[in-house]
């Protein structure tokens, strides 16, 4: 198992509101867990539905996908160590603590596809 990244509301998420919600964002379901988004001719798994969205980036690309069906359900993006995921100005960031690190274009990311981070 890799890194979660968690999909987190105040209020919490339901099921049939995650179904709703996904479509119009350019997100689809397979099976009844799995949330796909496409590039090219393929669809790449994004997250999983285990009574929260739950996703293993192992790309850029999912992180920023995570990130935009986060925005989707108006929710935020937080991994496993309580950092939070955003983008401002176009710019993907990681805030820890006090620190704020940039992770690349939003648009950028989207564009070059899912390719899997080097070990």
């Amino acid at each position: 198992m890799g890194y979660e990244l968690r999909v987190v509301r105040e209020s919490p998420l339901a099921f049939a509101e995650l179904a709703k919600a996904i479509a119009p964002a350019g997100f689809e379901l397979r099976g009844s867990d799995e949330i796909v988004a496409g590039h090219g001719d393929a669809k790449h798994t994004v997250a999983r539905w285990q009574g929260q969205v739950v996703g293993e980036p192992g790309s850029d690309w999912q992180v920023a996908q995570l990130l935009r069906l986060s925005t989707a359900l108006g929710a935020r993006l937080v991994g496993e160590d309580g950092e939070v995921y955003s983008l401002r100005d176009g710019v993907m960031e990681v805030a820890t603590g006090d620190s704020v690190m940039e992770l690349g274009k939003f648009d950028e990311i989207i564009e070059a596809g899912p390719a899997a981070w080097s070990p």
